[in-house]
Order: C-alpha cells, then structure tokens, then sequence
C-alpha cells in the first residue's frame, strides 16, 4: 500500500507539472491524482473481462472540491500495436477509505474502445467527462478499477490507458447530501418471458431534510445484434423518465457518428449506435429533479415497448444514480466549463484550427436562470472583444455560446483568454472558475489563388463543400444535389486578404470513401495552389464533416514536404490500388504486412517517387487480413488494413 501510494504521489507530481504547458490554463488550486499511468490493458480471452486496479490519494473529506473531471488517455503501448475493437470498458470506484474501507461498486466512467488497427505507434487521444456528482466517494484513499472487456488477442494488441482526475479545489456550488444507486446492470430487451420493465422497476426515495434538489445521472448504451432490428446495439429506440407519475423526458437512445473526433478508425466506426460510437467516453443524461424536504419521490425509467420477431439479444447497459444536493450556494454564478474553438484539445479537433467565431461552453451553476453573460475575449496580447449573450440558462444547464469574429492568431502557438463577467447583470458570486486560457495553433495563411479540387465518387448526391468568409458569407459553394458521378472539378478562386473557412459534408456520414460501402467508391479533396502543389490533403474517410479554416495574407506558409496516400478498395477478393502524390520526390517503401503478426509479405521500393497509382495483385494469399504500410524517408506515413477474401 505505501509503495503505491508513493507511486501515485510522484506520477500525480509529474502530471500537475506537465499540466502547467497543456491546452489549457486552470485555477491554482488544481489537483492530479492519477490511478492508472500508462498501464498496458489488454484482454483476457478466457473470461471476456480483465480488471485493472490502482488506488489515489484524494483530498479529506475537510477540503472543499468545486469540480472533478476524469480525463482518460488512450495511446499505443510501447510493446505492442493498439487493439482492434470496440469494446466496453468501465471506470470504477471499488474501494474507499483503504484496503480495510468500504467496498463500493459505482461506474463513474464507460469507455468504447476504438477500433485502433491503423493507429501509428505515436497515436494517443485524450478524452474527459465531469465526475463531481461522485465527490462524496472520491475522498482519501480510494480504489479504482478500470474493466476491459473483450475476447480478442492478447499477446500482441492492447492499449495504454491513464486515468488522471483532475480537482479543483474551492467552495462548491451544491453541496451533496446523499449518493444512491438507482439503476446498475445488464438488462434483456426485447425478451418477450422477461420484460426488461421488471428490472427498470419505480424507485421511490426519502428526500433529505437539508436536499434542495436531487440530480439523476444516468448512463445507458445498448448492446447486441438480434434478428431483423440488430438490436440492442444498432436500433434506435426511446427512453421515458417518469418522476412522480409523470413523463418529464423522452428522448431516443441513439448517437450520430460519422462527427466523431476521432477519425478515421479500422472498423464501421461510422454507424450510428445505441448512444454510443467506437472511441467515446459517454457522457451522462443529467436531470434536475425538485423534491420536497423529507418528503417521498418516484423515479421510473420506462424503454419502448419492443419484442423481436426472432433470436432476441439485446441488452440495455444501465446505471443510474440519485446525488441530493443542498440549495446553490449563491443565485448568480456561472462557470466557463471550455473553450472549444480555438483550441489544441483531441475533442474538439474537428474543427480546429480555428480562424473564426470562436466557441465556449458555459454552465449556470446558481440557483437562478441564467438570461444574460457579459463575455470578454480575445488573443493573448491582442485587443479584447465584448459580447453580451442574452438567453435561457436554467440552473445546472449547460450552454455552447458561438461567439462572434474573427481568431487573429499569430504563426505558431498562441493563447486564446475568455473571462465571464455579470451573469444577469450581477456580480458572479465565484469568480476563480471564470477565465480560462486555451493554446492554439494559428491557421495556415496562403496565397489568394487557390483550387478546389474535388473527385466526386459513385455517390454524389451526398455530397457539398463551401467556402464562407470571415462575415460568415457564402463566398463559393457546389451544393448538395449539384454534384455528378466520378467527375474531377477543380474551381480556381481568387480570394481577397482575410479569413476563410472550407468546409465539406456528407449527408449519409460516410464520407468520400468507406471500406463497408464499395459500392459508393471512392472521391478525393485537396486544396491546391495555382502550381498543383498541396495547400491541404483531406482524408477521404471523414464521416459526415471535413472543416478547413485558413487566411489568405503574406507571408504565406511555405509549401510543406506532405504527401497524399490512399488505398481503395481496402476489402477485396484480389486486386487494390495505392494513390500516392506529394509535393516533392521521396524515397517511398510499400510493404504488405501479415495480420496477426508483423511478417512482411511482399515489399515494393520506389525511390524519388513524387506521384504515382500503383495496383497490387493480392489473389495469390490466402484468405485473411494485411496491413498495407507505406514508409516516406525511411518514416510509417501510412497504415490500412486490407480485408482480403472475407
């Protein structure tokens, strides 16, 4: 116990230094613990679950906490390649108080892993989701337990997981009162002898003498694939909340993925799910829920009536826990909870770098609706803007504010400071969780002429890009039902100095190319200067949204050493073709790897190649699975796995 203890001590000692130079700027008073630091999680085959267990050291139960996240980092482990699928894993309280304290079993955190089999060794992604509502269990000496789940290898694929809890000290906003379990398990849906409503059966709880409200946190994902609906984990199915014998939520329990931050994976990483995507920390469903001191309230979770016609598999994976609060401490407080644009965070990713209307995430956490925000903002060093935002903030709501402008970044890294000033017209009764500073990259700056070029695949009709100025005016668009069949446009723009942003859709979520599709094909985009050297090469496989801001001005950004690969069709019975175009000649090295294992099958070597479509035969290998790797100098630039006869 003392040796990990000192353990933790030292890797919480080292994050809280590196948080100093990380994307964003915190209180003083911020705390790490880290339980888990780069620890190797891989499955076990035989149980379908491995547990991975380490304590922290949390402040007393004395100290004040204002907030705690959870931030989660995946990476590939150093002697191993990144697994390859979308599991579910769950993030733990097992223990608090010491190896002699109190057994606990309260998820705090559900992770669904990616599907990482092209990730290079030097990946890594970093998530987080808000764990206040547990800060009455996350005090001294607590056990955290991080569940893998799955049945795939174990020898050579995994993940390198750190589980770092980040606390900020100070007065919080609602003081807890009572925790309690609601809802935990594994529940059949659609089993017509066992309806998954006599395990979502009403709770009824004492509210506390000193409870002003009560909050329900309820995370769900559905699992399973039965006939014909793929339920539970493809079907799109309804949720009720009803409190004291009435409905006070409905919502369906469904999640869009083609916009996920982390793109593109291995798998069907763009199918929609039952509110989950490969590559997500859930985030919970908050409700609010007034009480009447000591008197009894009904929670009942209700799911749509469903039975299939046949071979039912579906589960509902449910937990859902009751937190009772003391009245807000102050009526007029609020905190800025991010700044999502512009910033350097793996979440917000897709739309960054940022050149315009910058973004921020704003919670009410007073007792008062919320109806105005002084908000002031601006680039380190630069003048400061002003924007009074008028709305509706309910107490405990968030809110994603747009804020209006231009982002005047300097080349490199720069620091983007926001700071909320007079919710309602009054005095913030907290004001250390006010301002907040986010590092960022500025956008490219390129000359004013420039060319869209767009190879449109079998499946246009999907398809749009824009291109809006810095008034948020369409400056250039090719619009959705405008596109025909396997046709190149390139459109030659003249743009005058300012800030642009770019941007393409795909109405269907699966981009200009899918592996699961091949009957869709596969288009390409790049944005190209007046010579046909890259300004930008998008990935073909982005989902539902690919953003591109940038400025036109001097100077302009150097042409960079890039390179364009692609690999198409990635599942076939014999042949697949690599594009490959670059700005400059290189050495390039294409070498067909054996999955599993790292056996080089065949290798080809191109040297001083700057374009070329090159077609491999692979008929003559067995039914399998290969990686396609491309090396540039000598360097992995490129990684794909081909399905072959599957």
């Amino acid at each position: 116990m003392n040796s990990t203890f000192y353990r933790n001590m030292l890797a919480s000692f080292l994050v809280a230094i590196l948080a100093f130079f990380s994307t964003a700027t915190y209180a003083a008073d911020t705390l790490h613990v880290v339980t888990h630091n780069r620890v190797t999680v891989v499955t076990d085959p035989a149980k379908g679950t491995n547990t991975y267990k380490a304590w922290g050291k949390f402040p007393s139960a004395k100290e004040a906490i204002r907030s705690i996240k959870l931030r989660v980092r995946f990476a590939c482990p150093d002697s191993m390649r990144c697994a390859d699928w979308d599991y579910k894993d769950h993030i733990t309280i097992r223990r608090t108080g010491g190896a002699k304290g109190v057994s606990q079993d309260y998820e705090i955190g559900r992770m669904l892993t990616p599907y990482g089999g092209a990730f290079g060794k030097d990946w890594k992604f970093d998530w987080e989701v808000d764990v206040t509502d547990f800060s009455m269990l996350l005090r001294d000496s607590v056990e955290i337990e991080y569940n893998h789940t799955g049945w795939e290898p174990n020898k050579d694929r995994g993940w390198s997981v750190t589980l770092d809890f980040e606390i900020v000290k100070g007065r919080p906003a609602w003081e807890p009162v009572s925790i309690r379990k609601i809802y935990d398990g594994t529940f059949s849906y659609g089993d017509s002898t066992n309806s998954i409503e006599n395990a979502l059966k009403p709770v009824t709880f004492a509210a506390a003498s000193q409870a002003a409200f009560a909050r329900l946190r309820v995370v769900q994902t559905g699992h399973g694939m039965d006939e014909p609906d793929g339920c539970g984990e493809f079907c799109n199915k309804y949720r009720e909340l009803w409190y004291d014998g009435k409905m006070i939520d409905k919502r369906d329990i469904w999640k869009r993925c083609g916009d996920n931050p982390l793109y593109p994976q291995a798998g069907t990483w763009v199918y929609d799910r039952a509110n989950w995507c490969p590559g997500n920390l859930m985030q919970p469903d908050l409700y609010n829920l007034p009480v009447r001191a000591g008197g009894q309230h009904t929670i009942d979770l209700n799911m749509q009536p469903y039975v299939p016609s046949s071979n039912p598999s579906a589960t509902e994976v449910i937990t859902a826990y009751l937190v009772q609060y003391k009245k807000a401490a102050a009526a007029n407080d609020v905190a800025l909870e991010a700044i999502v644009r512009p910033s350097l965070e793996d979440a917000y990713s897709r739309r960054n770098p940022a050149a315009l209307q910058p973004e921020i995430v704003v919670k009410n956490m007073g007792s008062a609706p919320v109806r105005s925000i002084n908000i002031r903002y601006g680039v380190k060093g630069a003048a400061r803007s002003k924007y009074n935002w008028k709305g509706t903030l309910a107490p405990g709501a968030s809110a994603v504010i747009a804020l209006p402008g231009i982002i005047n970044g300097k080349t490199g890294l720069n620091a983007f400071e926001v700071e909320l000033l007079q919710p309602n017209g009054k005095r913030d009764a907290y004001t250390a969780d006010n301002k907040r500073s986010s590092r960022f990259k500025a956008v490219p700056k390129h000359g004013g002429d420039i060319i869209i070029s767009l190879l449109t695949n079998e499946q246009p009709a999907q398809n749009s890009f824009a291109l809006i100025d810095g008034n948020g005016k369409v400056y250039h668009e090719r619009a959705l039902g405008s596109l025909k069949t396997n046709t190149l446009y390139r459109d030659t723009l003249h743009l005058p100095a300012g800030r642009y942003q770019f941007m393409v859709l795909d109405s269907a979520g699966d981009g200009l190319e899918f592996w699961a599709n091949p009957k869709g094909g596969r288009g390409k985009v790049r944005l190209l200067n007046t010579a046909g050297a890259m300004l930008k090469d998008f990935e073909s496989d982005f989902g539902s949204s690919l953003y591109y801001d940038f400025e036109v001005g001097q100077p302009v950004t150097p042409i960079a050493q890039q390179s364009s690969i692609s690999l198409y069709p990635t599942r076939t019975n014999d042949k697949t073709t690599l594009d490959y175009y670059a700005n400059f000649p290189e050495d390039v090295v294409v070498q067909l790897v054996a999955d599993p294992g790292d056996a080089v099958v065949e290798e080809h070597r191109y040297p001083h190649l700057k374009e070329g479509v090159f077609t491999y035969d692979l008929s003559r290998f067995p039914k399998g699975r290969f990686f396609l790797k491309v090396l540039v100098n000598g360097q992995e630039k490129f990684k794909k796995r081909i399905r072959l006869k599957e």
